[in-house]
């Protein structure tokens, strides 16, 4: 008797999420509609930080900015990226348990990161939220 191939096709999914309740909806479609039992997946999740702002030692208003204004609002950043990727985690977490999870932090203009890391990773499927916008605002 002939041996069967068993071996499953791999697929990579790229889920942009933010902290919006449509790139949530977006990975709960994800993985209600693209992940399959055939397949062994890797689904990663991308939050895209906005680029770090330029700042002077002053502002407009002539305000001094601290060290410690800095830290803050970079430990500030750091927790947004954890609480966006404790949720989407979770939500994974109640749809499957075979699913390999990896976390992708990406800074600078989402559309660039988002593209750039897709082509990096070689990823086979992008799943994004829409922000409530129909499909022509979409588009353009």
């Amino acid at each position: 008797m002939e041996a069967v191939n068993l071996k499953k096709k791999q697929c990579k999914i790229v889920v942009a999420v933010d902290e919006s309740a449509e790139s949530m909806y977006a990975l709960s479609w994800c993985l209600s509609n693209l992940i399959s039992q055939a397949t062994i997946n890797t689904l990663v999740l991308l939050y895209v930080k906005p680029p770090p702002p330029v700042y002077s030692s002053l502002d407009v208003a002539g305000y001094i900015f601290s060290g410690d204004m800095i830290r803050a609002l970079e430990a500030y950043g750091n927790d947004l990226v954890n609480s966006v990727m404790g949720r989407a985690e979770d939500i994974c977490g109640k749809f499957s348990s075979n699913i390999k999870v990896d976390r992708i932090v990406g800074s600078g203009d989402a559309r660039d990161v988002i593209c750039n890391i897709v082509d990096k990773i070689k990823a086979d499927t992008l799943v994004m939220g829409s922000h409530g916008y129909g499909f022509f605002k979409s588009q353009w």
